[in-house]
């Protein structure tokens, strides 16, 4: 077995019901709270009334920055830390899906040190200890942020998508109650559903990986192959929806530990350069491609996500399973409604090599089994043109 260290500091409290803990937790940090949010609209709007009361029941004051948009920018950002800083926010509380708490843990950076957190990415000067506290309640099953130690954030004026890196971003507590995903559109549950089971493929296949990550990856993409097409179908499946919840939480303990690789370094500059391209939606774009230029070079774990989502494949090699992968994950990516091209995006052809050379900027490339050159990932790009 090779040498490993699995690291993971957040509490997770996972079950229905449970956002009714969110005022004791958040009162073990502090009596002032920033609660960060997409805005306010009619499906959510209950839920965050219910939330700000069950904190007032607790004491607790609280801020409501109710800012926060798809792929969170600085401005955004900056704006949440202002807050922060006017109420005097002892603990940062993000509620909703990804960006929400993205942005909640940027804003628990930039309020407390000079500067914007883009000052703070993970190759530059690093945030100190008086990071403000930050607990998380989810409300989607995709990103896995509840439980790792980074930020995405993205600056317009660079047309650039870059993360904050720290451990100090862990969650200190983090609730997954599978209720709050309820409301979740169809569109939004295929999107970060999909993101599981990169977050958990990109960590099975990473080099960095270990047994430990392996084992928690592998349970992850197991849970959305069964359940992603059902949580899609009936949103109020709540076993579903459960055990999506807890395959996000897998898939998150496996990257805060083992990282991702090409796909999200593409989908990360995707996303960058044009604002309007969901994670998600970016993922599934160019998955079918990187599989079929990928497989060939991890064909043993290839195989086995092969039978996960085709059990008939259990009497093929594994080189037969490995090539069948790729067609078999194309074909989940229809069922759930989400097998888009370039073109389906608006993106322009004329700046694919721009996004190529975009898609080195992140070191994820690095770490993937077939380490690419720009010229395959154009090669890779050019593919994702049509589905």
């Amino acid at each position: 077995m090779k040498d490993f260290v699995y690291h993971q500091p957040t509490e997770v409290r996972f079950g229905l019901g449970r956002v009714r803990e969110a005022g004791e937790i958040v009162a073990r940090f502090g009596r002032k709270c920033l609660l960060v949010t997409v805005p306010e609209f009619p499906a959510l709007a209950p839920l965050f009334a219910r939330v700000k009361g069950i904190l007032e029941e607790k004491g607790i004051m609280v801020a409501h920055f109710g800012g926060v948009i798809s792929n969170p920018t600085t401005d955004v950002v900056s704006a949440g830390a202002r807050l922060a800083r006017e109420s005097g926010a002892e603990v940062v509380l993000g509620l909703g899906g990804g960006s929400s708490m993205d942005t909640a843990k940027a804003i628990a950076v930039e309020a407390t040190h000079k500067g914007t957190c883009w000052d703070y990415l993970f190759f530059k000067k690093q945030p100190t200890a008086v990071t403000l506290p930050v607990v998380a309640v989810t409300t989607t099953s995709g990103t896995g942020s509840h439980v790792t130690q980074v930020a995405v954030v993205t600056n317009p004026a660079e047309r650039n998508k870059s993360a904050l890196c720290n451990a100090l971003l862990y969650p200190r507590i983090s609730i997954v109650d599978p209720e709050l995903v309820l409301t979740a559109p169809k569109h939004v549950t295929a999107m970060t559903g999909f993101d599981v089971f990169s977050h958990a493929f990109e960590s099975y296949i990473n080099p960095n990986g270990s047994p430990y990550t392996d084992l928690l990856a592998l349970e992850a993409i197991r849970l959305v192959a069964a359940n992603l097409p059902s949580a899609v179908k009936n949103g109020a499946d709540i076993e579903a929806r459960t055990r999506m919840a807890w395959a996000d939480t897998l898939g998150g303990l496996s990257i805060a530990n083992a990282g991702v690789t090409l796909p999200h370094g593409i989908g990360m500059a995707m996303s960058g350069l044009y604002p309007h391209v969901a994670h998600g939606e970016a993922l599934a774009c160019v998955y079918p491609a990187i599989m079929r230029y990928t497989y060939a070079s991890s064909i043993d774990k290839f195989a086995v996500v092969g039978r996960v989502f085709d059990p008939s494949l259990e009497g093929a090699t594994d080189r037969e399973a490995a090539k069948k992968s790729c067609d078999v994950l194309e074909a989940f990516l229809r069922g759930i409604g989400l097998r888009v091209n370039m073109d389906d995006l608006a993106i322009p052809k004329n700046e694919l090599k721009a996004l190529a050379k975009a898609s080195m900027i992140l070191p994820d490339y690095k770490n993937h089994p077939r380490v690419a050159t720009v010229d395959e990932i154009l090669k890779i790009l050019e593919n994702s043109c049509r589905a």
